[in-house]
């Protein structure tokens, strides 16, 4: 996509950006961070005389700590993320204060999910800082023209709506549970934003729109993909049923297609009506493995249940 279309397409979306701003900001609600830490369960590390972490301390099962490490490590990018955004968007006018909403309501979500998990001492403190260093010095950094931003963040935020309410109720914890439903109706909120933006690029440029939506479909990954040990830890919130490829096809992909009405558009031409005959040939592909995942995982499940009984 030339420069000067990009120009051009910042320009013609600016008033969706604009309505869609102030259409966010009257619906979204406020909410504090501290109000959903049971800080009466905290207490004092060694440092201040106190007890450093211990496993037996932590109430969440092996898989919900995965689970609340990985949302948390990425939304603790959030630096980076501002970075790319602010890069593609620019920091004028209804895209630059939406950059700056945007990032204001992403940083509760790190600060609560610390919050609580360092008061209820869920995982090791110092292992967790350990993996936030780490991943935050190794920032994150794509290389994506601004349709194909829009449309990358449209799935995204979705994805981790899912993959943070299904955390919650993983955990067992009310709390956790009450604050993970909160941060996801934050997600919600930002992906039915960035979609809005695609459905208008739609109208002014469907075949480079739809090029840049086969394209974030096909090499789909999450923001934190880069942290250490996010393979292995994807197998296991997969496996737990929290986020996996059904629930990518089914609660993440499909909707929004249908939302875009991708395969009932009239106007495109070239190589969007290619990318477009792309795209439905990967979905049937997707579909297919997920419905193998499934299987896949419910043998690995009921052999699991005959060894324990």
């Amino acid at each position: 996509m030339n420069d000067k279309l990009v120009t051009n397409l910042l320009h013609e979306l600016e008033p969706v950006v604009e309505e869609n701003l102030e259409r966010h900001l009257a619906i979204t609600k406020d909410w504090n961070p501290h109000d959903y830490v049971p800080w009466s369960e905290g207490r004092d590390f060694a440092f201040l005389g106190g007890e450093d972490w211990a496993p037996e301390q932590s109430r969440l099962d092996p898989v919900a700590k995965v689970a609340m490490i990985t949302n948390l490590l990425t939304e603790d990018n959030l630096p980076s993320y501002h970075r790319e955004i602010a890069t593609q968007f620019g920091l004028d006018g209804a895209w630059g204060t939406w950059v700056g909403r945007w990032t204001a309501e992403e940083g509760r979500h790190g600060i609560a999910l610390r919050d609580y998990l360092v008061v209820t001492r869920g995982v090791d403190p110092v292992e967790l800082e350990v993996a936030r260093m780490a991943h935050m010095t190794a920032g994150h950094e794509v290389d994506k023209n601004m349709l194909e931003a829009i449309a990358y963040v449209s799935f995204q935020e979705l994805a981790t709506r899912v993959s943070h309410r299904n955390t919650g109720k993983a955990t067992g914890c009310a709390i956790a549970d009450q604050l993970l439903a909160r941060i996801a109706t934050d997600e919600n909120l930002h992906m039915i934003f960035y979609r809005n933006l695609v459905s208008a690029a739609f109208e002014s440029a469907p075949n480079e729109t739809m090029r840049a939506v086969v394209n974030e479909v096909r090499d789909f990954s999450m923001p934190g993909a880069t942290m250490e040990g996010f393979a292995r830890n994807s197998v296991t919130i997969a496996k737990a049923g929290i986020y996996d490829l059904r629930l990518h096809h089914d609660e993440v992909v499909a909707p929004i297609l249908r939302m875009w009405k991708v395969f009932e558009r009239e106007d495109l031409s070239g190589d969007g009506a290619k990318a477009r005959d792309e795209l439905a040939e990967f979905m049937t592909a997707l579909d297919a493995q997920a419905s193998r995942f499934v299987e896949q995982r419910a043998r690995l499940l009921e052999r699991q249940a005959a060894r324990a009984n």
